[in-house]
């Protein structure tokens, strides 16, 4: 293609007019390319612009489906609680999902040896065990006392009516029944004749009255064991046994129930605080704290939550304490000379007894257990993983039970076993945590564990310690589900005096102690039993001392 150009203006003036009508031109397509690139500014304004509310609308679309996520996990979690099983112990139905094979694999085959041989399959045979049989009745207990009510035939009857001769027996047959002779109060008149010399007609003499539970007051320890009984041991609050009352004959207001529950319990306080002193001489200690409801008419409102810590020790025996706030406060007072193992969850009032006191830190695995149960169906795979190895935990702390181990058979055990299987959890843990969200369930249950695992694995080095609290948060159950009758304590004075009687009636039941016959028994002695072997008044020492009576009475 051949380029065709203008010719060029050949005078001055032409020129100059050319050159005007270029630079015309030419700001004319300055300012189009000006106009141009604003304009292409603009848009790459609006695309960043876009951008950024893209990626806030992102971000926002996150968020509110980590908020979805969050609560239909509380959803499944409240469904849980109200629907579901409350049983701590196996898999879940939820990881169902799990394939078993896949998750069973590694366990089944770290119980070879390393040699591959069959050296621990003997441990892990299931237990054989006696299967109940159907049909039939139990006995009644032999102790029970027996009404005999024989079942005669008149004289005529007798008489044979083949050969009219009398009819001998020859046998007999005996048929139980169960029957139920209403509890009754009775008035014990205690008689105390006067004696005086007739003839000087002075030195008048009587004798005087026992002791008496209550000074001046009318309850016998039978009547005083039977309240706190009901109350403490059976759940049954104070207005309801004054409703009671009067079907034996006798009105005793609500008010004079109280007070003698109160004195009951300022008499028996060395006892409690003798089974105290036991607990924590022992090699570990369990300890948990559930919240109750406390009158306070001075506070506004009248209402307020205070906290029951219980202690439990090595043979079952138990305390409890009363404080208005969950913090380290009652922990340090209670435990300030306490030395050895204390066990209890997480609960930020123990750091500071760990911290400052010579105590050693024993974690909980039920508490473990627990969370990734609730993060199974957010995660089945991983969850359930975690619940089988913890599962493996329990099964063999089963087997030791079973065979009765001694603490150092406990302690070869674990050692042997568990050890293996903590080991493999702690792995997994580190493994999956890189992939669970900080906030869902399963990286909550994943952080629990791997803050306490220190605590978490120091159950075996000790063969007495528990694997988990369970007993601790068994001992106040009770309590928990007192107050669901009873609802508040009357004042902190009461609370205080209601841990007392607790502590009785509780540690009655730990060692298989009837704790109405401890109390009437202990109500109708403490007065007068030396305080130096007030010991022997506690439900333990109480059973012990009675079982060679019981062997010589046999």
């Amino acid at each position: 293609m051949q380029e065709t150009t203008a010719p060029l203006p050949r005078d001055l003036q032409s020129a100059h007019r050319l050159i005007a009508e270029l630079l015309g031109s030419k700001t004319e397509l300055r300012g189009a390319f000006d106009l141009s690139t604003r304009r292409e500014q603009v848009l790459y304004e609006r695309i960043d612009e876009s951008s950024k509310r893209e990626h806030v609308l992102h971000a926002q679309i996150g968020a509110e489906r980590r908020r979805v996520e969050a609560l239909e996990q509380q959803l499944q979690w409240r469904r849980k609680q109200v629907f579901g099983r409350r049983s701590g112990q196996g898999v879940p139905v939820e990881q169902q999902a799990l394939p078993f094979a896949t998750a069973a694999g590694p366990i089944e085959a770290d119980a070879r040896d390393e040699d591959g041989g069959e050296a621990h399959a003997a441990l892990t045979a299931v237990p054989a065990h006696t299967r109940r049989t159907r049909g039939g009745r139990t006995p009644l207990p032999a102790d029970l006392p027996r009404e005999i009510v024989e079942l005669r035939f008149a004289a005529a009857e007798l008489c044979c009516q083949g050969c009219q001769s009398e009819k001998v027996r020859i046998g007999e047959d005996r048929t139980e029944e169960l029957d139920y002779v209403p509890a009754s109060i009775v008035v014990r008149v205690y008689v105390r004749p006067k004696y005086a010399c007739r003839t000087c007609e002075s030195g008048v003499v009587q004798a005087a009255l026992p002791a008496r539970p209550i000074e001046k007051g009318r309850p016998g320890p039978g009547l005083l064991a039977h309240v706190i009984t009901s109350k403490y041991a059976d759940h049954l609050p104070l207005y309801r046994l004054e409703r009671i009352c009067p079907r034996h004959g006798i009105d005793i207001s609500r008010k004079t129930l109280s007070e003698w529950c109160g004195a009951v319990a300022d008499l028996l306080k060395p006892v409690a605080t003798q089974i105290a002193a036991d607990v924590l001489s022992s090699t570990w200690v369990q300890s948990d704290d559930t919240g109750v409801d406390v009158q306070d008419r001075t506070a506004n409102p009248q209402i307020r939550t205070g906290h029951v810590w219980t202690y439990r020790g090595a043979d079952g025996s138990a305390f409890y304490d009363f404080t208005w706030r969950r913090n380290s406060e009652g922990p340090l007072r209670v435990l300030a000379h306490f030395r050895g193992y204390l066990q209890a969850d997480a609960a930020p009032a123990f750091d500071d007894a760990y911290r400052t006191l010579p105590i050693v830190e024993v974690g909980c695995w039920a508490h473990a257990r627990r969370r990734f149960k609730e993060a199974v169906r957010t995660a089945p795979k991983e969850a359930a993983q975690v619940v089988v190895w913890i599962g493996e935990l329990y099964g063999l702390e089963r087997r030791a039970k079973q065979h009765t181990l001694d603490d150092d058979g406990r302690r070869a055990l674990r050692q042997e076993r568990s050890r293996p299987i903590l080991k493999r959890l702690h792995a997994y843990l580190q493994e999956i945590t890189v992939t669970a969200l900080p906030k869902s369930p399963l990286g909550d249950a994943i952080g629990y564990a791997l803050r306490q695992w220190e605590a978490l694995t120091r159950y075996p080095e000790h063969g007495s310690l528990e694997i988990d609290n369970n007993g601790a948060e068994n001992a106040l159950r009770p309590l928990c589900l007192g107050r669901k009758n009873w609802l508040t304590f009357g004042s902190e004075a009461a609370a205080h005096r209601a841990m007392v009687l607790l502590t009785l009636v509780q540690t009655c039941k730990a060692h298989g102690v009837d704790p109405f016959a401890h109390l009437r028994d202990v109500t109708d002695r403490v007065s007068t039993h030396p305080m130096s072997r007030i010991d022997e008044l506690t439900p333990r020492r109480w059973k012990a001392l009675r079982q060679p009576r019981s062997a010589q009475a046999a």
